[in-house]
């Protein structure tokens, strides 16, 4: 893992696959980022995501094992039934302790975990979902410096999640679906110019 990459963690539950599917489709493998997503899915779920994600071409898309190391040009997916967590020494962690929020893998495990270790470096995105997991994940990341952002609850198949999160007060910016993947994009790109300027 390079260093000054971004960690991008997103979190999404009811309509998130489509949601995601959406955001994914939209990035560029030349950008210095790990994407680590948090889906709520049944714990019996097996996915198969090069079939549910066909347009993302340019990551590899891969369910996490524990003490994985993280690298980059890898979009990561929390297994069902374990929490995942973002550890010191880029590896990942996931365990078994109770659900929280009523979900595990649960998104604010992942979101605390990563704003702990990678503080400024963070992007926390919440998607679309139908509980109040994640909003004090993007607490947390706003605290430790990251950048925070919601998906416009008005375009979101159930915008419970997105909502909770905008009334936390913590969220930078609340964006359309299909305005996520460019901001990224910007963000990520500005970040590789001034990296290079600054050498």
């Amino acid at each position: 893992m390079r260093k000054n990459t971004r960690i991008i963690v997103i979190g999404a539950s009811t309509g998130g696959l489509e949601a995601l599917r959406t955001v994914l489709s939209g990035l560029d493998r030349d950008l210095n980022g790990i994407f680590i997503i948090c889906q709520h899915i049944e714990r019996s779920a097996r996915l198969n995501y090069k079939m549910i994600f066909p347009d993302v071409q340019d990551y590899s898309l891969t369910e996490v094992e524990d003490k994985q190391p993280i690298e980059s040009g890898v979009v990561y997916f929390a297994p069902p039934g374990y929490h995942l967590y973002v550890e010191r020494l880029g590896y990942f962690g996931l365990s078994l302790d109770a659900p929280v929020n009523w979900s595990r893998p649960s998104i604010d495990v992942l979101f605390e975990s990563a704003a702990h270790v990678h503080g400024c470096q963070v992007v926390g995105i919440l998607l679309t979902g139908a509980n109040g997991d994640g909003a004090q994940g993007i607490r947390e990341v706003k605290r430790l410096g990251g950048i925070t952002i919601a998906q416009n609850p008005e375009s979101a198949v159930a915008d419970i999640m997105p909502r909770r999160a905008i009334e936390t007060g913590c969220v930078d910016h609340v964006l359309d679906l299909k305005e996520i993947a460019p901001f990224l994009v910007r963000l990520l790109r500005k970040d590789h110019s001034s990296h290079k300027g600054a050498l």
